[in-house]
């Protein structure tokens, strides 16, 4: 049923080298373009879509045409889904903001008919906030959580203010995941 008009991907979208881990389970149309599909993955992660992305996948690299790519590397606008990833058990990496190169692993768990009665894009399952926004990769949401952990380390570039009393890594709401990926977005 792979690659057929109407069928839905299941995905786990894991955040590559942060522990605890952060991810999301999501269920998106098997006929979104990665251009579509790397806007889903933003609103489901939590990313603000600041930064460029792109996806590798079987030695090829999907990117953004409109940012100059590479002469190797493929317009995702022109990929769908479904031809990129047909079944289950295929794999790819999803690069998010290239200076703190937030890498994720996309798997596909399942292809097949939607539900009835079930709105897509939807959010299943997930652990833990995605890390903020320039933060510095992984290693600076390290430090980050640390603070976090021990209000009794000095913090002399003020990490502490500048992430806000509002931040908490555990928490996480699929609800609110499938509302981010569902609140209109530019393709």
């Amino acid at each position: 049923m792979a690659g057929k008009q109407g069928s839905v991907h299941r995905l786990k979208v894991t955040l590559r080298e942060v522990r605890p881990p952060v991810w999301r389970r999501i269920e998106v149309s098997s006929d979104v373009t990665l251009g579509q599909l790397a806007a889903l993955l933003e609103a489901a992660m939590g990313w603000e879509s600041y930064h460029l992305h792109a996806f590798e996948v079987a030695g090829a690299t999907y990117g953004m045409a409109d940012v100059d790519p590479p002469p190797d590397e493929l317009d995702e606008a022109g990929y769908r889904l479904s031809e990129v990833l047909s079944s289950a058990g295929s794999k790819m990496r999803w690069r998010y903001d290239f200076g703190d190169n937030w890498e994720h692993d996309v798997v596909v768990e399942a292809v097949g008919p939607p539900e009835p009665g079930v709105e897509y894009p939807v959010c299943l399952a997930g652990r833990r906030a995605c890390p903020p926004e320039d933060c510095g990769g992984t290693w600076g949401y390290g430090e980050l959580l640390q603070l976090l952990a021990d209000p009794t380390l000095e913090d002399p570039e003020g990490r502490r203010e500048w992430l806000g009393p509002d931040f908490d890594p555990a928490y996480f709401d699929p609800a609110e995941a499938t509302a981010a990926m569902r609140f209109p977005r530019p393709f």
